[in-house]
Parts: structure tokens; C-alpha cells; sequence
């Protein structure tokens, strides 16, 4: 699944797309939910500049004369990706909607068809407002302190991973990114949220956004399906402290590198130098 880093890098590959006024919005097979709007409704707006919300991609749109006229989120689900290209031809089997703009067309390709274009008055109204109510702090937003983090976790009954997981405190650190993040703080991804204190807090919450801004400058991770804008694959997989090397040798202590399920995803770690 695409996680912060795959949609950062995304965001930042699409060129050009910026001041391109659209011609038409052309929609393939239904995804995981409705755009909201007729298509038409579009045509003719003039592009602004791609942010980011967490997992989520915002497109505001505005009139010739600049008034703005909402937007439309995007969301690339499991298995879903953005490709920005000079010309289209016909859309593939997993191609479900293509933007057509003066300037390219940027397209929206879901195997598993999860993904979603949502048509919104503004980001901070419905439905968008609503997509994004519970979704936790940008991992780079540095008004988010550790002591904030570590008072969010003082309310939580879970594991460490899971809360992590669960983006409602934090945002981005998915799976492979939430083990290599508790590696590199040290601490067990089995270990409950109350027993995490003020100083392993700081600690993880900064090896967050350090996993998180390495996996961004490496494009990403690419396990299956992901590719940036341009067609290009992510390499951090390549470079992952603990993720997906089960029975391999530690690199900080020397111990070998073990796999456990936790809510039903694989959590690497080392129990050597990772504790309670």
C-alpha cells in the first residue's frame, strides 16, 4: 500500500501540472467512492498546486479569473498510483480516471481498485473535512512536540506498533516504516503505549521522522506496484534497517532479526537491542 513517503514522493514528481487548465475529467470503472460532482463540472478550471494530508492528495482547483472553485482529493488506496504524462492514449483496464488538462494528463491506475477522486468545496468542508477528521499530526509539522506525542500515547491500550499504525496520533509511519522507526529508537513494537516515557517518546517520535524523510529521498518504497509520476520505483526496500529481513543479522547488535504478526501484519525487529 502506498504510505506517506509513496504519496510524498508522488506529489513532488508531478511537473507542470500547476496553472494547466483542465478539459475534461474522464472517469473508468467505479472506485471506492463516488467523485460527488458531474465530471463536467471541471472543465475549464485551472489547476493549483498538489498538497498533501497524510495518505491523501489535495487538488484545488479555481475559476480563469481566480475564485476558487473546490477541489478534488485523491487517495491511491492499496494499490494505486498517479502517472502525469504529456498524451494519453486509451486507458487501460486499471486506468479509472484521467485528468486531462492544456499542459498533460494526469492519470490514476488501481489494480484493486481502492483508490478514489472525491470532488470537495474546499479541504476544510465536506466531504473532505470528513475524510480527513482522523487523521493524527504531520510527522514534520514541528508545532507537534514530543511532549505532545507522548501525552497521546499515555491514553492508548495498545501496542506501540499498532498505535503507530493507526495514524490517529501521527500520520506515515506504515508498516515498513513503523518497524524500521522502533528499531531505531530501541524499543519493542510489542511494548504497550503506557510504558512508553517522555525520553523513548522524543526518541521514537524523532526516528519517525527520520525513517520517514529517508524513505522520502530514496523515492519511496516500491514492494509491488508503486511507481512515482514518471514511472519510477522506490529504492528504499533496499535500504531498510529491519523490515523484510527476517533471520538476518542485527546490524547494531550483532542478534538475529525476527518476524512476528501483529493485527495480522508481519513486525520486524530485534530482540536484542529492542525493549519493553
Amino acid at each position: 500500500m502506498p504510505e506517506l513517503p509513496e504519496v510524498e514522493v508522488t506529489r513532488r514528481s508531478i511537473r507542470g501540472l500547476a496553472g494547466a487548465q483542465v478539459r475534461a475529467l474522464e472517469l473508468g470503472k467505479p472506485l471506492r467512492w463516488p467523485l460527488g460532482t458531474d465530471p463536467d463540472r471541471v472543465a475549464g478550471c485551472i489547476a493549483g498546486e498538489f498538497q498533501r494530508r497524510g495518505k491523501y492528495l489535495w487538488l484545488p482547483l479555481s475559476h480563469p479569473d481566480g475564485r476558487p472553485d473546490g477541489g478534488l482529493l485523491w487517495h491511491l488506496g492499496m494499490s494505486g498510483s498517479l502517472a502525469w504524462l504529456p498524451q494519453a492514449g486509451p486507458p487501460g483496464r486499471h486506468d479509472h480516471v484521467d485528468l486531462l488538462t492544456d499542459r498533460g494528463v494526469l492519470r490514476l491506475t488501481d489494480p484493486r481498485r481502492f483508490g478514489a477522486v472525491v470532488w470537495s468545496p474546499a479541504l476544510d468542508q465536506p466531504p473532505a473535512a470528513q475524510l480527513l477528521a482522523g487523521l493524527g499530526a504531520e510527522p514534520f509539522d514541528e508545532r507537534f512536540t514530543a511532549a505532545d506525542f507522548h501525552h497521546a500515547l499515555q491514553g492508548r491500550r495498545v501496542a506501540i506498533k499498532q498505535a503507530l499504525l493507526a495514524g490517529d496520533i501521527v500520520v506515515g509511519a506504515g508498516n515498513i516504516y513503523a518497524s524500521d522507526a522502533l528499531f531505531e529508537a530501541g524499543i519493542d513494537p510489542r511494548t504497550p503505549c503506557q510504558r512508553i516515557g517522555p525520553q523513548r517518546a522524543a526518541r521514537l517520535l524523532a526516528a519517525v521522522r527520520r525513517v520517514l524523510g529517508e524513505a522520502i529521498a530514496a523515492g519511496g518504497s516500491t514492494l509491488r506496484d508503486f511507481r512515482d509520476a514518471h514511472g519510477s520505483v522506490g529504492q528504499y526496500q533496499g535500504q531498510a534497517r529491519v523490515y523484510g529481513r527476517a533471520g538476518e543479522t542485527c546490524p547494531r547488535c550483532g542478534g538475529t532479526i525476527q518476524r512476528i504478526v501483529q493485527g495480522q501484519r508481519a513486525t520486524y525487529f530485534c530482540p536484542g537491542c529492542q525493549h519493553r
